[in-house]
């Protein structure tokens, strides 16, 4: 998504004052340290946390709608709001062809639930600590 789009589309999600922060706020995908060797691009991760097949059992973990992280995940690298988003996964799950990702309540419950489930993905800040068993496979700018 061009830069221009991506400050469209936080302008319509976040407040004056917030846009600023929240477009240089940066985001790391992250996974269990078994999965060290793995790299992938945005579009593969889009298409993992969208419900699609990346060849490669990855189960994604989201944190829970209305959550700020979310909500920049959703535009980085979804390339959608989060209104958006979630009709999708309602028409999904209405026609039963796939389930939505985890939901998990914060980045301290996503940080326990990824190092338990070695093959699972998950988003937080770049600002998080993360424990020695979990690597960063992706960063956004």
């Amino acid at each position: 998504m061009s830069r221009i789009l991506t400050l469209i589309l936080l302008a319509v999600l976040a407040s004056p004052g917030e846009l600023a922060a929240f477009s240089n706020e940066r985001l790391i995908v992250v996974t269990h340290v078994d999965n060290s060797d793995l790299r992938l691009s945005r579009e593969q991760i889009r298409n993992l946390f969208m419900g699609a097949s990346i060849g490669r059992e990855l189960k994604p973990v989201a944190l829970p709608p209305g959550n700020r992280t979310r909500s920049l995940f959703n535009i980085k690298i979804v390339g959608l709001s989060d209104s958006r988003v979630q009709s999708y996964w309602a028409q999904m799950k209405f026609t039963g062809r796939r389930p939505p990702p985890e939901e998990v309540n914060s980045s301290d419950t996503m940080i326990s639930y990824l190092l338990q489930h070695t093959n699972s993905i998950g988003y937080l800040t770049a600002d998080t600590e993360l424990p020695d068993d979990l690597v960063i496979v992706y960063t956004t700018h």
